[in-house]
């Protein structure tokens, strides 16, 4: 090799260093241990804002995962209500199938009717196989078809090692997830004003307070902050546990599964929340649904839009590291009408030391009808005579 050869491949690799050590601390890799460890066979912590695991151990190993796939029939769900598909009051009638499951169940009788919300109730906190069957019944038409819904849903979220065979998590052959995905999936589920309502009560009382459901999910007792999840055990699963906890703005999701003894999927969750909280802050910079600026319309029958968050703009970052974080905006001078409400006409950016880490899309608040060619006339002789 020549001088000048050897010249050109210092230079190369000089510059390679220099850009691994410039890397932003926002785009750093999950830390594997880091002074953490878990007994969980999987486990991950994800900060739900951008989706960004945190900490990670054998992630997408697929995995039994029991009743933690009740998160996805709860998703489908809230996701049914929220298009009006269905109410909190519709009443759902059980089937002789959804009786007849066994485990976890709130021993519904084929015919027995309840409202749907008290049947949401019973999967979220009771962890209810029958009442699970007997409302992807009520979604799909049949279990089959709403296991097929559960499997679609999760490759739209983007998950790469889950498949469903049953709404419930009872063991059968084909029916497993991984730690990765199920964070992605309760991610979606925590959006949802319903599902936290429902994952995070602790008690209540059914059948008229005949029959007591205390959750499941011993966090909600145990664990300052934590407000949603969801437990599973078997046998082929061991001890798993889905759940999400809140302190000073920063939200933060741990996943663990196959926790070799009883109590110790609690344990290994809020431990890794305290290194996740212990190490890392929310910067928040914009609420949810947060007017960020007016911007004229041109032709409309309202002649400006408020331009609105349509998720929180919030990143995390190492604590005493926020400093690097700035954002702009990306918003057209003006728009033409008509523009539909909710409809994306910029961008929330978020920086650090300049590199994109987060990006939010800017909606209109309200719906602008275009003006007619004799409305548009008349409002250009109004400003006339002014």
């Amino acid at each position: 090799m020549t001088k000048y050869r050897c010249h050109i491949v210092a230079v190369l690799v000089t510059c390679l260093m220099l850009t691994i050590c410039l890397v932003p601390t926002a785009f750093a890799e999950p830390e594997a241990k880091a002074g953490l460890d878990t007994t969980a066979e999987s486990a991950v912590l994800m900060d739900p804002v951008s989706g960004r695991l945190l900490f990670e151990k054998d992630p997408d190993t697929p995995r039994s995962i029991a009743s933690i796939t009740k998160i996805m029939t709860m998703l489908l769900a809230v996701e049914a209500l929220n298009d009006g598909k269905l109410s909190l009051d519709d009443i759902i009638t059980t089937s002789d199938y959804a009786a007849s499951m066994g485990g976890s169940q709130i021993y519904l009788e084929p015919g027995e009717e309840f409202p749907f919300r008290e049947m949401l109730i019973s999967i979220a906190t009771g962890s209810a196989n029958d009442a699970s069957v007997a409302v992807g019944e009520h979604i799909a038409g049949s279990v089959e078809a709403f296991v097929d819904l559960m499997n679609q849903r999760a490759k739209e979220l983007g998950c790469k090692n889950t498949h469903y065979v049953n709404p419930t998590g009872l063991p059968a052959e084909g029916h497993h997830s991984s730690a990765r995905d199920q964070a992605l999936i309760l991610r979606e589920a925590i959006k949802y004003p319903v599902f936290m309502e429902m994952s995070g009560m602790k008690e209540y009382d059914l059948r008229g307070g005949e029959f007591k459901l205390w959750n499941t999910n011993k966090l909600l007792w145990w664990y300052r902050g934590a407000d949603s999840g969801k437990t599973g055990w078997t046998n082929e699963a061991s001890y798993c546990l889905a759940s999400s906890a809140e302190r000073d703005n920063l939200r933060l999701i741990s996943v663990v599964l196959a926790c070799p003894q009883p109590k110790t999927h609690f344990q290994e969750s809020m431990k890794l929340f305290n290194w996740g909280f212990a190490r890392y802050e929310a910067v928040k910079l914009a609420d949810k649904g947060q007017v960020i600026k007016t911007v004229a319309v041109e032709k409309g029958k309202h002649q400006e839009v408020g331009l609105i968050t349509n998720a929180p703009v919030s990143v995390v970052v190492p604590k005493g590291e926020n400093k690097g974080i700035s954002f702009h905006l990306e918003l057209p001078e003006q728009l033409t009408a008509p523009i539909e409400s909710g409809a994306a006409v910029g961008s929330y950016i978020v920086t650090n030391e300049g590199e994109e880490i987060l990006r939010v899309d800017l909606v209109s608040n309200r719906q602008v009808e275009r003006l007619t060619l004799w409305q548009e006339i008349m409002r250009v002789g109004d400003e006339v005579l002014k």
